[in-house]
C-alpha cells in the first residue's frame, strides 16, 4: 500500500484538528468544574473504568474518550509517513514527535488528576498541548511541500527577526496566561488549590506581553511596506496572524472586565490555540522550498 502526498496531507490536518479539539474540550472540563469528576486514572474512579453517574464525571469521561481520537489521528499520521510515496525522513520525524508528545501529555494529565489539579500541573498540561499543536502545524506545512527540495530563506534578516520576536511574545503571553488561569476562579474543581499571587498583577503582566507583541507586529507592518520581497512572502501569513491576534486580544480584555465568564474563557482558549498555529505558520513563511533546486 502506498499513500499519495495529497492523501497524507489530509491526514496531517486531521491530526492537527484533533490536537486543537482536545485543548478546547479540556478547557470545557475545567470551566465546568469537572476536573475531578473522575478522581483516578486511567479508571474514572477506584470502582469503575467508565462512570457517567454525574454530570462532572460524564464531561471528564468525554474528554478522556476524545484522547482516543487524538491517538488514532496521530497514529494515522505516523503510519502514513511510512507508506507515503515517496517516504520523507522529515515527515516521519515530525509525526513521531506528535506520538511522543501525546503520550507525555497523557501521563501529565494523569499526574494532574493525582495532584488534585494543582495549578502547576494544569499549566504544564496546557503548555505541552500548545507545543503539540505547533508541531502539528509544522507537519501540515511540511506535508504540503514538494519532495526532494531544500529550503531557503526568503525573508530579509530584519523581517525574520521581527517574526521571531512576535513568536517569542506570543509564547510569553501564553505562559503568563496560564499563570493568570492558575490564580483565577476557574480551577476545574471547587476545592482545587490556587496560585498564591495577585491576579490583577499577573493579568497586567499578561496584558503587557500582549501589547508588546502587538507593537512588534506594527513594526513588521512598516517593514513589509518597505520591502516588496518580504511583503510577497510574509503578507498573507501575517494578515492571518494579525486577524487572530486582534480578536484574541479583544476577547481577553472583554473577559477580564466582565468577570471572566465561562464562554468567553473557552473562546479565549480556542483563540490561543489558533494563534499558536498562525504563529508557527508565520515562522515557517520566512523560509520556503527552493523550487529551482528540483532536478
Amino acid at each position: 500500500m502506498r499513500l499519495q502526498p495529497s492523501a497524507y496531507q489530509r491526514s496531517t490536518y486531521f491530526a492537527l484538528i484533533a490536537l486543537i479539539g482536545i485543548i478546547i474540550t479540556g478547557a470545557a472540563v475545567r470551566l465546568t468544574n469537572s476536573g475531578l469528576g473522575c478522581d483516578d486514572w486511567p479508571n474514572c474512579n477506584s470502582e469503575k473504568l467508565i462512570d457517567v453517574s454525574s454530570a462532572h464525571a460524564a464531561i471528564e469521561q468525554v474528554n478522556r474518550l476524545l484522547t482516543g481520537v487524538v491517538v488514532v489521528a496521530v497514529a494515522a499520521a505516523v503510519l502514513g509517513s511510512y507508506v507515503r510515496s515517496p517516504r520523507r525522513r522529515d515527515l516521519v520525524w515530525w509525526s513521531w514527535s506528535l506520538v511522543v508528545g501525546v503520550f507525555a501529555n497523557a501521563f501529565l494529565g494523569a499526574i494532574t488528576v493525582w495532584v488534585d489539579l494543582h495549578p502547576y500541573a494544569v499549566q504544564g498540561h496546557l503548555l505541552l498541548s500548545m507545543a503539540l499543536i505547533s508541531a502539528g502545524a509544522v507537519l501540515v506545512r511540511r506535508a504540503s511541500e514538494p519532495d526532494g527540495v531544500e529550503r531557503e530563506q526568503v525573508s530579509s534578516g530584519p523581517s525574520t527577526m521581527l517574526v521571531r520576536v512576535i513568536a517569542l511574545g506570543v509564547t510569553v503571553a501564553v505562559v503568563t496566561g496560564t499563570v493568570v488561569t492558575g490564580a483565577g476562579p476557574h480551577a476545574g474543581d471547587e476545592n482545587a488549590v490556587r496560585l498564591n499571587v495577585d491576579i490583577s498583577t499577573v493579568a497586567r503582566i499578561h496584558g503587557a506581553s500582549v501589547i508588546a507583541t502587538l507593537i512588534a507586529s506594527v513594526v513588521l507592518v512598516i517593514r513589509l511596506r518597505a520591502s516588496a520581497q518580504d511583503q510577497r512572502h510574509l503578507q498573507a501569513g501575517f494578515t492571518k496572524w494579525l486577524t487572530v491576534a486582534l480578536m484574541q486580544a479583544v476577547i481577553g480584555y472583554v473577559q477580564y472586565f466582565t468577570g471572566v465568564p465561562e464562554l468567553l474563557v473557552l473562546a479565549h482558549v480556542a483563540g490561543a490555540s489558533l494563534l499558536y498555529v498562525a504563529t508557527t505558520q508565520l515562522l515557517l513563511d520566512t523560509s520556503r522550498p527552493a523550487v529551482s533546486l528540483v532536478p
